[in-house]
This record gives structure tokens, C-alpha cells and sequence, in this order.
């Protein structure tokens, strides 16, 4: 994932001396806020003088056409309008590089992407835009999560709260780039506070159950169902490589992933009419309960001598009611 730095959110320095410390950290992208100020060119301009990292500009303005031309003039290599400002829908001119992104804040949904499906990505802003040093708001998880299953081909920005736990979730959930500022600068150093952005020993303070995929949306089948075909199109249609199995009151009976499927025709390669979900269920999977923290998840998997990719995700009656996916950490880690 990489890091955005909002680099008006350093008071105590000027600007030239923060570009150069941030360039010296390799940091990934520089955030411009722009609240309907066209002055801040003049600052852009700059920067590119001073170094060569792509600039993250983010506009908030009811004429967004009176950008346009500066942008032409001046390209960067990602522009966002905030949503709730404009009052018209956005058309950006194709003479505009770059990638191209539209923000919004927490109360507004996402299905106002709908008319903005040319953009690359969506940036959700987590606390109140314009607000330095904000708490994440955990409602965004699930925002994120909705927006990564509808527009899997988007990439998500977010902006707001960012701390080193909640970047590791972030990360977790597939998000491409988070904007840091107020964390970034407050820590002793950029340095100290990249590394806690993009370091897996965190603390922590969000639960399992604030940002898993919750049941409703995961693969799952009734252990009633004795049928080959029904867990293979559940395995097939998921897209996850398994499927939970649960009982008629919803409790965790086991688990059925491609590799126990694998396993099972092994077993009964010479007999394939032996072969049921029974004989290839794990009756015993890898599980984590949704009040424990994000730092007791990584403590359990650390202690498991296998690769853990997923995780069924139980409430204290053992009943599923999620899971935890880690296939979109590794993506966000390219």
C-alpha cells in the first residue's frame, strides 16, 4: 500500500524542508489539499523544482472547471474532486493526465460511483475532510469492503485516521494508498512513523468483527447438503478457494477448501464413489472469535506452522459469522 503525505499538515516547517525530508524517506506520493485555492500551483510548481515524487492532489470545489487549465498546464500524477461539492456531475477533459479520483465522506454511499465508473479510484475520506488529526471512523470498513466487491478493477484511496493499526487493516482489505499527515509529523520522526505505517507489530484498538466479511457475503453451506456439486459451485462461485460449513443453527462444522477437495480425490482415488463433503471437510480449521483484536489475529497466526490465507471468523457460541480474508494484503503489498 502506498503512503501519501499530506504535506500541509507539518506546521512547524517550511515547505521546501519538509518536500526534502519526505523525499529523503522515499515516501510514495505527496497529498495536496487544495481547498478552492488555486494559489496552491504556485506551490506544485515548486515541488517539482525540489523533487521527483508523483503528487496526490485533492480538490474541493463547486467550479471544478476553473482547475482545468492549471491541470493542463501543470499535470500531476493523481487529481481528486470532492464529491459533495460539486453541483453538477464531474466531467474531467481528456487533455488532463493522470489518474483520476472522486472523494467522499463518510455519510455519503457509495453508489455515487455509479456515474464516475471512467475514474481509477475512489477516495474515502474516514474522518471530516479538512480536519487534521481525526479518529478512523469504523464504519468505512465496511464502505471499503462494499466498494472492493463492486468495483474490483478501482482502486481505493483513504484518507483520515490513519494510524499503524489502522493501516495494517487497510492493507488487509486491499486499499492501494493511504494519505497520512497529522500522524506522519507527529511521530519523532517521518522515518519512525513510516515504518509503524507499514510494520506489522501494531497495537491495537479495532476488533476482528469491525472489518471481516461478514456471513452474508461469504461462501458457505449447510452441512445437510451431502453433495459434492453444491460445495464445488459454492467453492467455484465465492471466488475464496473454500467454503464454510455450518449447521441449521449457523455453527461452524468445518471447512472445504480446494486443497481438501484435493486431498479427498487422493483418498479416494481408487473409489471415487467414496467421495463426500464429510470425507473432505477439515472438522477442525484455524479460527478466531470477532471481539479479539487485530494484535491477538496476528499473534494466532504467528504461531501456526502453515500459511494462513483465511480465517472463519466465530462468535462465542460458535456460530459463523465471518471470515478474514488474506489474499487482499498481498496485493496491497505490490
Amino acid at each position: 500500500m502506498k503512503i501519501s503525505a499530506s504535506i500541509y499538515s507539518d506546521k512547524k516547517r517550511a515547505l521546501e524542508q519538509v518536500i526534502l525530508d519526505l523525499n529523503n524517506h522515499q515516501v510514495d506520493l505527496l497529498h495536496i489539499d487544495c481547498n478552492d485555492d488555486l494559489t496552491v500551483f504556485n506551490d506544485i510548481i515548486k515541488i517539482r523544482n525540489w523533487c521527483s515524487i508523483p503528487i496526490d492532489l485533492h480538490i474541493i470545489t463547486s467550479s471544478p472547471e476553473k482547475y482545468f487549465d492549471l491541470l493542463i498546464q501543470n499535470p500531476v500524477e493523481y487529481v481528486t474532486f470532492q464529491f459533495e461539492n460539486l453541483t453538477t456531475k464531474l466531467t474531467i477533459p481528456k487533455e488532463i493526465s493522470g489518474k483520476k479520483g472522486i472523494a467522499v465522506t463518510t455519510n455519503t454511499p457509495i453508489s455515487i460511483f455509479e456515474n464516475y465508473t471512467d475514474f481509477d479510484f475512489i477516495l474515502i475520506m474516514a474522518t471530516t475532510p479538512g480536519q487534521s488529526g481525526g479518529l478512523f471512523d469504523k464504519v468505512n470498513f465496511d464502505k471499503i469492503r462494499r466498494f472492493r466487491k463492486e468495483y474490483p478493477s478501482k482502486s481505493i484511496h483513504v484518507d483520515g485516521g490513519v494510524n499503524g493499526e489502522v493501516s495494517f487493516i487497510l492493507r488487509n482489505m486491499g486499499v492501494s494508498c493511504s494519505v497520512s499527515g497529522s500522524y506522519l509529523f507527529n511521530e519523532p520522526s517521518i522515518g519512525h512513523a513510516l515504518f509503524n505505517l507499514q510494520s506489522r507489530e501494531i497495537a491495537s484498538q479495532f476488533q476482528v468483527g469491525d472489518f471481516m466479511t461478514p456471513i452474508e457475503e461469504c461462501p458457505i453451506i449447510d452441512s445437510s447438503e451431502n453433495n459434492i456439486r453444491a460445495v464445488l459451485e459454492i467453492i467455484e462461485n465465492g471466488n475464496l478457494g473454500f467454503c464454510l460449513v455450518v449447521d441449521s443453527t449457523n455453527k461452524l462444522v468445518g471447512l472445504i477448501s480446494s486443497a481438501d477437495i484435493r486431498k479427498g480425490l487422493l483418498k479416494c482415488l481408487n473409489n471415487l464413489k467414496e467421495l463426500s463433503p464429510a470425507i473432505m471437510m477439515n472438522e477442525s480449521p484455524l479460527v478466531i472469535q470477532s471481539n479479539q483484536t487485530v494484535v491477538e489475529m496476528l499473534q494466532l497466526i504467528k504461531r501456526c506452522v502453515f500459511p494462513v490465507m483465511y480465517l472463519p471468523v466465530v462468535n462465542s457460541d460458535g456460530k459463523a459469522v465471518g471470515i478474514v480474508n488474506f489474499v487482499n494484503l498481498i496485493k496491497a503489498e505490490l
